[in-house]
């Protein structure tokens, strides 16, 4: 299968980075609470997850969100403090993020960074996930200004974080490679599963570690589950998630609400979740 843009890019298979999950936004807690429950249960192999409560933090703090954002924060302190050995690999990530919408750059950074501001105040998150990052060279420059001052606003809140923040560019594709040193992470496909079992790796991404990138694949079976994942693993991607949801038949979109196999996908790639 045409995983791999050159042979050269091969050598990532020898990758011994652990998968781990990245939630890129699950409907608000009302709507999904079976959902967000199941992110904070032991042994969830959590990177992050996307708090989006209207387009962006909202016009004022959200009971709901607040809770869910709270014990998610209190599932990483536990597995950051060794009182949750079940948790290693939330222990690295376990992140909860804020959703700011880029608009592929159209929107003004100082409307960023006012929605960066209360996410913080408000939800005390750990970083932020820039949906619709531009890609192309010409918008790096400003992508890195907005970067910079949300990695200095993570580094002076009280955010509940013992470490530095995490920034995920949402790009859905592969950028121009200069984007690779703007963010912690980047993630390079987002789209359905016709088009990634068929997608190929850029080569300049052999250069980097599995943890700077993330695949969000809608519309898997859960007979291709393992396909998905080696997949995956051969392109060289670090944070996952993937999904029978389609966004059809009434559903909100494809990422709104977990997989049917949610539990024999996170146990795929950890040591399995606790009731």
């Amino acid at each position: 299968m045409p995983y791999l843009s050159s042979a050269g890019s091969a050598l990532r298979t020898g990758a011994t980075e652990q998968f781990g999950v990245g939630v890129p936004g699950c409907a608000h807690p009302l709507l999904a609470p079976a959902e967000w429950a199941g992110l904070d249960r032991p042994g969830t192999p959590l990177h992050w997850a996307v708090l989006n409560i209207d387009d962006g933090p909202g016009a004022r703090p959200d009971p709901h969100c607040l809770e869910v954002a709270g014990r998610l924060r209190d599932a990483r302190e536990r597995a950051l403090h060794g009182n949750a050995p079940e948790d290693t690999v939330r222990a690295e990530g376990g992140r909860v993020l804020g959703h700011l919408d880029l608009a592929f750059g159209s929107r003004p950074v100082g409307e960023l960074v006012t929605e960066a501001r209360s996410y913080l105040e408000w939800y005390r998150v750990g970083g932020f996930y820039l949906d619709h990052c531009p890609a192309e060279r010409g918008g790096l420059p400003a992508v890195r200004r907005l970067t910079s001052t949300l990695s200095a606003l993570l580094a002076d809140s009280d955010s509940g974080d013992e470490e530095a923040g995490w920034l995920v560019l949402g790009h859905g594709t592969h950028p121009y490679p200069g984007y690779a040193e703007a963010a912690d992470q980047l993630v390079t496909f987002r789209g359905p599963w016709a088009d990634y079992r068929w997608s190929q790796v850029a080569e300049w991404t052999a250069g980097y570690a599995p943890s700077r990138f993330a695949h969000l694949v809608h519309g898997v079976p859960r007979t291709h589950l393992e396909e998905a994942m080696r997949i995956a693993r051969w392109q060289g991607a670090g944070s996952i998630f993937f999904t029978d949801r389609d966004g059809a038949n009434g559903q909100n979109g494809p990422f709104a609400t977990l997989p049917s196999y949610w539990d024999e996908f996170v146990s795929r790639i950890g040591p399995g979740i606790s009731e």
